[in-house]
């Protein structure tokens, strides 16, 4: 009896210690986007909008679709880098994805067209 409760009690602890996936796979978004925030270079705007693509196009994550407000944030950054015709594209796939957000992002399509 005392082995039957031992085995019940370790499996439980051993299945316990398993680690969930998360919803999205974010590569190294934080740390590309702080370096920006912290030294505005067009060189790390390069890198943050590699990272950002990386996320898109690489995602892993349990949900296998873009986090909210990333396409959003990597067309803004198009935009500001020159790519407005395809910033506007991905703010737009925002809208798609999430249409919870299209009072705000196309608040800023309005602008970003002026």
């Amino acid at each position: 009896m005392k082995k039957l409760f031992f085995a019940i009690v370790a499996a439980l602890a051993l299945s316990s210690c398993n680690t969930t996936q998360s919803l999205y796979s974010w590569h190294d978004y934080e740390d590309a986007t702080y370096q920006y925030s912290k030294k505005t270079t067009e060189e790390l705007q390069v890198k943050m909008l590699e990272q950002y693509k990386k996320v898109i196009e690489k995602q892993k994550g349990t949900r296998g679709t873009i986090p909210p407000g990333l396409y959003a944030e990597y067309g803004y950054q198009l935009c500001k880098s020159g790519k407005q015709a395809e910033g506007l594209d991905f703010m737009k796939k925002e809208i798609a994805l999430y249409p919870e957000s299209e009072k705000y992002i196309s608040r800023i399509i309005k602008q970003l067209e002026k």
